[in-house]
């Protein structure tokens, strides 16, 4: 095999001479641009939004917890951002970074990679590297990809490489950064793989290959399965624990002093995210395949499915016991990202606690500082801006619901003002008061 390719496109990687492409300017892209630039790395990213791309050309930043003096930086140490794949000519590295969303059947939507795939083929050149993050089924990369950058006539593994490293970003948490997060690498050869490990061991601290791509898609899923089964399990407790009396806030404290054997996890009004809610329905579509039925699995993903119809419930039960009906009743939801401190909409259960209410005839409204105006959303749309937390804007609701419990709301002024408060969080869980409601 000639290893001579190889050898000088992991020159360029570990010199920093390559040129980085970033396909997919998100939640994802958009930070590992950041960390490319900070080592001394020109970076062109590419984004078919092209509100996006103007925005960014502006020195610009659409993401809350990236600001925008980041982004002027990052314009002026190398960065291009464009809408236009003749760039990718110019590129040694690429890197893939789209969604990877459920169609309405909840089964698997490739369509995002595949179509940003099939419009970079023209574009390819021999000599550089494809590295594909978006989380999907183990074997996207090998079936999907491999054969449509052979159709172009390349070798891969020889005058082409081609990789798997799953995203791990986890916006809001300042714990953590690009950075720090350890890195999961497979290739589809061996020289593949040694390739991605020198893309990513420039910005990150730590890279652990694996032995192909379908282990490092696998590891993806079972990151987020694994969470998914275990917020499945105590929203489970939840129900049970309320149905006894039991506040599981305080059993979850408790059950937490245990230093061996116990991780902590919490429940809420539903799963969130880009991640956890999908991902185990990618692998489950997968796994029919071969003739396997991931109940475990599967029966989670319906707990955690069910969890806004509970919050719903227990609300509908707390406006009866006042004598007053949904149909007609001011609700203000708090929080409607799909965690707390960030700006993240995606598959937020907030947007199914608001529909399920407007369907019920209520009057809605909303507060969150970190979502100023309801985004557009594909499937969803409320033609609504977040209002500002007074006492006497307070006063004015039926029902406070508390849904994502972001630091920045005043929750002594909410307490001492609501009427009746729904907590889905187990923030108010310390007050002793008549009007929260533990959902």
């Amino acid at each position: 095999m000639n290893q001579a390719i190889a050898h000088e496109l992991k020159n360029k990687l570990i010199s920093k001479s390559a040129t980085i492409g970033i396909v997919g300017l998100g939640y994802v892209g958009l930070p590992l641009m950041l960390r490319y630039i900070a080592v001394g790395f020109s970076v062109i990213g590419f984004d078919i939004d092209t509100f996006k791309i103007d925005k960014l050309k502006r020195g610009e930043s659409y993401i809350e917890h990236i600001s925008s003096s980041s982004i002027n930086n990052a314009i002026n140490f190398g960065f291009f951002p464009t809408a236009d794949f003749s760039n990718i000519t110019q590129c040694d590295a690429l890197i893939l970074c789209v969604p990877t969303p459920l169609s309405k059947f909840r089964e698997p939507d490739l369509s995002h990679v595949l179509d940003t795939m099939d419009a970079m083929l023209p574009y390819l050149v021999k000599g550089q590297v494809l590295s594909l993050e978006s989380t999907t089924y183990p074997g996207t990369t090998d079936e999907e990809l491999l054969p449509r950058i052979e159709s172009m006539g390349f070798k891969v593994g020889e005058d082409f490489f081609l990789i798997y490293s799953p995203e791990r970003e986890d916006p809001g948490n300042n714990l953590f950064s690009t950075q720090t997060i350890p890195k999961i690498c497979g290739g589809y050869t061996s020289e593949c793989t040694a390739v991605g490990v020198a893309l990513y061991e420039a910005v990150i601290d730590k890279v652990v290959s694996v032995s192909s791509t379908k282990t490092a898609e696998m590891t993806k899923l079972l990151e987020n399965i694994h969470r998914s089964v275990n917020i499945g399990l105590v929203n489970e407790m939840k129900v049970v624990a309320d149905k006894m009396g039991i506040d599981i806030h305080e059993v979850i404290r408790a059950a937490a002093t245990k230093p061996f054997g116990f991780t902590a996890y919490y429940p809420g009004p539903g799963l969130g995210g880009h991640c956890i809610p999908i991902d185990p329905f990618y692998l489950t579509w997968k796994a029919r395949e071969y003739g396997v039925h991931t109940r475990f699995i599967e029966l989670a993903g319906e707990v955690n499915s069910s969890m806004p119809h509970w919050v719903i419930e227990k609300l509908v039960n707390a406006l009866n016991d006042l004598g007053l009906s949904v149909k007609g009743s001011r609700i203000l939801l708090l929080g409607i990202a799909y965690k707390k401190n960030v700006d993240d909409m995606r598959e937020s259960p907030s947007v199914k606690l608001m529909e399920i209410l407007q369907s019920k005839g209520a009057i809605l409204e909303y507060s969150d500082p970190h979502v100023p105006v309801f985004p557009k959303m594909k499937q969803h749309h409320f033609n609504l801006t977040s209002i500002a937390l007074t006492s006497t804007v307070i006063k004015s609701f039926d029902v406070v619901l508390l849904a994502t419990d972001h630091d920045k709301f005043n929750y002594d002024l909410i307490l001492s003002n609501a009427k009746l408060i729904i907590d889905t969080r187990g923030r108010f869980q310390h007050n002793i008061s008549t009007n929260v409601i533990n959902a």
